[in-house]
């Protein structure tokens, strides 16, 4: 059941990393390339997501790039392997994005080193 669009961009990235390795010291085939893997990545999520989903995305993407990304990157995946059913609605994206916030949460501590310190009355002149 997959998205005959989905296979045919998946064919055309295979052929341009195998292209690629042959041609490593071409700087344009390089930016070509991220371009082309740039609007694949676009039109999967294009795909994947409905309006209201894609806009959060995008928001979320211009305050944090780095989760955006992690976000995207699972949806690509999720995409491929058939794991969603349909669009993904702004709710599902926000179930989404609290699992992942979840799994990249960083625990911090404070720890406090008290140090005594020398009164006027402590010090000797």
């Amino acid at each position: 059941m997959e998205d005959p669009e989905l296979a045919a961009l998946r064919r055309q990235r295979m052929a341009e990393l195998q292209s690629k390795h042959g041609e490593s010291g071409n700087d344009q085939a390089q930016q070509e390339a991220k371009q082309r893997d740039e609007d694949m990545r676009n039109n999967v999520l294009a795909q994947v997501l409905s309006q209201a989903a894609r806009a959060r995305l995008n928001n979320l993407a211009l305050v944090k790039p780095e989760k955006a990304k992690a976000v995207e990157n699972y949806l690509i995946q999720m995409a491929r392997f058939g794991q969603l059913g349909g669009k993904l609605s702004d709710q599902g994206l926000i179930e989404i994005l609290e699992k992942v916030s979840k799994q990249t949460e960083k625990k911090t501590t404070v720890k406090f080193n008290r140090r005594k310190v020398m009164d006027s009355d402590d010090e000797d002149d």
